[in-house]
């Protein structure tokens, strides 16, 4: 129990001291918001509040009419924005800026000019008068503002770009010119329909992905933070490499609550990587695992950052049938990182911590294992053919009924408030990203961006499938650098997944395509945005990090790949036979290339077995039966190859 207690202390101490704090604000920006005291913080607190009790009254007795509902929100998002996100970091975070205060008001008074004159605008038909430009425009200019302050320039460029693109069309030789945008009907179109700012992006913002939050936000609120890890610990925590795959685990789980790699890197890599390096870890690879584990989070379902919730609406899938087709290839990829430390603790001869100091899963189970409960509840409700709104509130109030179970979880009315305000103050960087991302989505149902990228990419590798994939791949890539999970999604399936619809590939396996290289771009050099701020933590070299990130991410370079040529993996016109032998083939494929990187098997490899291991591999995660076959006869050979060396230097030994 006393053991117990200490790694609930130094989990703590190691997420609220002031070095990871700094960290967070350094390297994620929705972090790094004022801290108000006094008028000013009493003011948005209450803002806060009335935002969540707001989405909570929506969400129980009916939403709005879309226009309505979405201008509430963002003029909800947008003044916090403005409140909590100075314009410089020049300016103080504890005290409040005249101009920012002028444009929140702005900002509200922008949005709610669309709530107050809803009948107008409908009755116009699509005819702005003077003063709609005028707001129009300057609501444009402040969500772009918005995205810069809490995202940061890639999201804001990119935006830009977008609105140019819609303005000189006509003059854009190729295959991208298009017969242009007039500047009235831009405005008209982004600001005052449901096709850009207040579009797809900020109507799931609106509903769905809100309650999720909030129902992380009161999840973080019961310890389920300390009780991952814990569990993670007593699971995981005594194997070879233990704190390495506690790593794995914990930030696994706590990527679908919180919706960022970067805060899940801070978050359980401030407790994990000084855990891994007093193991005898290098402190590249140690900032590597917590990086490649916190960025799967956002693969990893129910939440997935967020993204699940726009991809249902993007492909007009079931939610349901989203989380469904995710939960595979994210197992599989979680499996790709465990083999890869696994492998490089055994060539580093490295143990596991002492049992005698870790928790045991029995008396975690007992105290506070009601905690799962409101997970259970919301994937079954989500089964069970419920809204995710109402599946949602469902969570909502059962984390804070299971709670009370236990004096130690139970939450008090301060805990409540808190996690209204928590909810509401993670959703803000949301809002900002969604906003931002309608911006692009506006421009390109005006233009037809999409498809016209789309026949450029399949242009250009000649209708080869393969390399349409791979054009496509370099393509999420290079977009989804420095860009939040659902923007990076919204921008990755806008401009990348027409091509491989193009191709013929199933709707929901091209979106996933682009949504899992959009995200990997966070442990992809040279920018690696997770790998960088968990060399922060490690105190290692970025790019070194970088690179070993990648290394154990081959698998989410190699899964996309395969759901692609295997829909089944994603539970696509899928038997029961075909299921399993794909999962078992990529198994042993991802294994075999995970140990092929690492260059260790049961011995250490040189460089023909290496190339034995990672080519059977790749063979084998391919849905070709000739390859397969030879796929498995490489590795049998490299297992053989193996075996006869560990044992000749036994009967030397």
């Amino acid at each position: 129990m006393d053991q117990e207690k200490s790694l609930h202390e130094e989990f703590v101490d190691a997420t609220t001291s002031a070095g990871a704090q700094d960290l967070l604000r350094k390297y994620d920006k929705g972090s790094d918001y004022r801290e108000l005291t006094g008028i000013a913080g009493k003011i948005i607190t209450a803002i806060l509040i009335c935002f969540s009790l707001f989405q909570l009254y929506t969400g129980i007795f009916g939403v709005m009419d879309a226009l309505l509902q979405r201008s509430i929100h963002l003029a909800f998002g947008l003044t916090l924005v403005y409140l909590l996100y100075p314009m410089s970091k020049k300016w103080s975070r504890h005290k409040m800026h005249p101009i920012d205060i002028g444009l929140a008001v702005i900002a509200a008074s922008a949005c709610m000019y669309v709530f107050v004159n809803y009948e107008a605008l409908v009755y116009r038909a699509g005819r702005v008068t003077t003063m709609d430009m005028i707001v129009g425009l300057i609501a444009i200019a402040l969500v772009l503002e918005a995205a810069r302050r809490v995202i940061g320039w890639p999201m804001v460029i990119i935006a830009g770009m977008f609105i140019v693109y819609a303005l000189i069309g006509p003059k854009i030789p190729g295959a991208l010119a298009h017969r242009g945008v007039g500047f009235e009907d831009l405005v008209q179109h982004l600001f005052y329909t449901t096709e850009g700012i207040f579009g797809i992006p900020i109507g799931v913002s609106s509903t769905f992905i809100f309650m999720f939050l909030l129902f992380g936000a009161y999840l973080e609120k019961t310890g389920m933070g300390e009780f991952f890890i814990d569990m993670a610990n007593s699971v995981a925590g005594g194997a070879a490499g233990g704190p390495a795959k506690v790593a794995v685990i914990s930030s696994g789980c706590m990527g679908t609550l919180t919706g960022s790699s970067v805060a899940n890197v801070v978050g359980t890599g401030s407790f994990t990587i000084p855990m891994m390096k007093k193991l005898g870890y290098k402190s590249e690879f140690a900032g590597a695992v917590e990086a490649t584990a916190s960025t799967g989070g956002q693969l990893m379902p129910p939440i997935m950052g967020a993204a699940a919730f726009l991809m249902a609406e993007f492909t007009n899938t079931p939610y349901v049938n989203v989380i469904a087709a995710a939960a595979i290839p994210a197992l599989l990829y979680y499996f790709g990182v465990w083999a890869g430390v696994h492998f490089e603790a055994k060539k580093l001869g490295l143990v596991g911590m002492p049992k005698e100091s870790l928790p045991k899963l029995k008396v975690i189970m007992k105290e506070r294992g009601h905690l799962l409960i409101p997970i259970i509840i919301v994937i079954y409700l989500l089964v069970a053919g419920y809204t995710p709104i109402r599946a949602a509130l469902g969570a909502i109030a059962a984390s804070i009924i299971c709670a009370s179970f236990k004096k130690e979880t139970r939450l008090s009315l301060k805990d409540i408030v808190e996690g209204l305000i928590n909810g509401a103050r993670s959703a803000i960087t949301v809002i900002a990203a969604c906003a931002c991302a309608g911006i692009i989505i506006g421009v390109v149902t005006q233009t037809g961006l999409g498809l016209k990228m789309g026949s450029i990419l399949v242009s250009i590798a000649n209708g080869n499938l393969l390399l349409t994939l791979f054009f496509t791949m370099l393509t999420s890539l290079i977009l989804g650098i420095g860009v939040p999970t659902t923007a990076n999604y919204v921008i990755t399936s806008t401009i990348a997944a027409p091509a491989l619809l193009l191709m013929g590939v199933p709707m929901i396996a091209s979106h996933m395509f682009v949504f899992y290289f959009g995200i990997i771009a966070d442990v992809t050099p040279p920018v690696c945005l997770a790998a960088v701020a968990a060399a922060g933590v490690a105190k290692s070299e970025p790019m070194k990090t970088g690179v070993q990130a990648a290394r154990l991410a081959v698998a989410a370079f190699l899964i996309p790949y395969i759901f692609v040529y295997s829909p089944q993996l994603l539970l696509i016109d899928v038997s029961l036979v075909q299921m399993v032998v794909i999962i078992i083939t990529s198994l042993i494929g991802i294994i075999a290339v995970a140990s092929a990187l690492t260059g260790y098997f049961s011995k250490a490899m040189n460089a023909v077995e290496r190339l034995i291991f990672v080519t059977g591999g790749i063979m084998l995660v391919t849905t070709h039966l000739m390859f397969n076959v030879i796929g498995a006869a490489l590795l049998v050979v490299g297992f053989i190859v193996q075996r006869k060396k560990k044992g000749s230097e036994t009967v030397a030994a």
